[in-house]
């Protein structure tokens, strides 16, 4: 093997090495390969087609100079040949002919040569043409090397990308057992819940707990944003309003250490706007409607910090929204809020819900809207109760979205429906 003299271009040493000449005409051969090797290159020959093909699965070269007329394959079946083989590389093939016609000129460039030259070879123009092929095979090969970084890259995103997928499928897991039980029977009445996120995960919370008899606490929470912080958020608030743990719910305190009493809405809206602003680092705040409901009386008290307000389709079919408004949750330090108390009567539903509901963008452009909203909540009443009234609404708010197959904010709900089972206990 030859070295490769300084006489190469600086810049371009390296991207030929090897070049093969391929010709039927002993004398031509050797006159090209003398030339070439002259200048530093490896060298190989072939006096035929089939011969160089032969060479080449075994050592791509990495330029080809071959003749165009040749007995058994011509130059332009040998180059068709010669692309058609898996190389490591790109190899610039040029041409040796006498052909100068546009026609075969295109020919030519049809079966894959990137360049020409007329016979009887010039030393200077063959030397200029391989300074070009140079600047071609060595670009080829910086682009092949991005191309090979890049999907590399791409590869690596893949494997994060399924990771994280899977992180957030079991994130996913983990909120949906947060809301453990989706439908539950208090004495005559019933609470069902939803819960859509957008995502995997998302910034919707509903849930209920029971302390004692007759006894419910019922919410409604979205903290802001959407994705994994906003579920983390959740997950956390989840713990101060816990079922499972009722020394944690801040919605709940110990008498006489003997059972749990509600507090009042409003102090419980107080007390979790506490303890989110002295949680280190949380930007979050949230919207919360709060419910403590005596289902034995159906006095409601009711705390609405931000949230919607909840809507009471009353036994008769007329309608109202509660609450105006409040401030949400963990956006400012030192906040009262309002409490608004009510009664149901037997047959009523209360529903609290996210705006997912009611902002949620309609086929016509606009949103749901409340009086939206009360449609849906009315058709799916007539129809059905407990989970499948909320699956209903869910189904009829989604059959009327601009975009059905994605959700543009989450979408939850708690259903209370009040001493709607007292005829199938009696």
């Amino acid at each position: 093997m030859q070295t490769q003299s300084t006489n190469i271009p600086s810049g371009l040493t390296g991207a030929i090495q090897r070049v093969l000449v391929v010709d039927d005409s002993r004398a031509q051969l050797k006159m090209v390969e003398t030339m070439v090797r002259r200048w530093g290159y490896e060298v190989m020959t072939a006096d035929s087609g089939h011969q160089a093909l032969e060479i080449i699965r075994r050592t791509p070269p990495d330029l080809i100079l071959s003749d165009w007329m040749m007995p058994g394959m011509t130059g332009l079946e040998f180059c068709r040949h010669f692309r058609k083989l898996s190389q490591n590389g790109y190899g610039y093939f040029i041409l040796l002919t006498s052909k100068s016609e546009k026609d075969d000129i295109a020919k030519g460039l049809d079966a894959g040569a990137d360049d020409f030259l007329t016979k009887p070879v010039n030393a200077h123009e063959l030397r200029a043409r391989i300074t070009a092929g140079e600047r071609i095979v060595s670009m080829e090969r910086q682009l092949s090397e991005k191309n090979r970084q890049v999907s590399d890259a791409l590869e690596e995103l893949r494997e994060i990308h399924t990771a994280i997928d899977n992180d957030l499928r079991q994130a996913r897991t983990i909120q949906q057992s947060l809301v453990p039980e989706r439908i539950c029977e208090v004495l005559t009445s019933r609470v069902s819940l939803l819960l859509r996120p957008c995502g995997h995960v998302g910034g919707d919370l509903v849930g209920v707990f029971k302390p004692g008899f007759g006894r419910l606490g019922l919410y409604s929470i979205d903290v802001s944003g959407h994705g994994i912080t906003s579920a983390m958020v959740t997950a956390r608030v989840a713990g101060y309003l816990s079922s499972t743990f009722p020394e944690q719910n801040v919605a709940l305190e110990r008498r006489f250490d003997q059972f749990y009493a509600m507090r009042e809405p409003a102090e419980t809206a107080q007390l979790l706007n506490q303890r989110l602003a002295a949680d280190p680092g949380v930007e979050e705040y949230l919207t919360m409607a709060y419910v403590a409901a005596d289902l034995a009386s159906g006095r409601m008290r009711m705390v609405q910090a931000g949230h919607s307000p909840p809507l009471l389709l009353r036994a008769d079919g007329s309608h109202d929204f509660i609450g105006d408004g409040g401030l949400p949750i963990g956006l400012v330090d030192e906040v009262s809020y309002d409490q608004h108390d009510f009664q149901l009567q037997s047959g009523d539903r209360l529903l609290l819900y996210s705006d997912g509901f009611t902002e949620a963008v309609m086929k016509n452009g606009e949103m749901l809207g409340d009086d939206g909203l009360v449609e849906i909540f009315r058709e799916s009443a007539r129809f059905g109760s407990g989970p499948d009234l909320l699956e209903d609404m869910f189904w009829r708010l989604t059959q009327q979205m601009e975009s059905a197959a994605k959700l543009g904010d989450d979408v939850s709900a708690a259903l209370l429906e009040f001493d709607v089972l007292k005829d199938a206990r009696a």
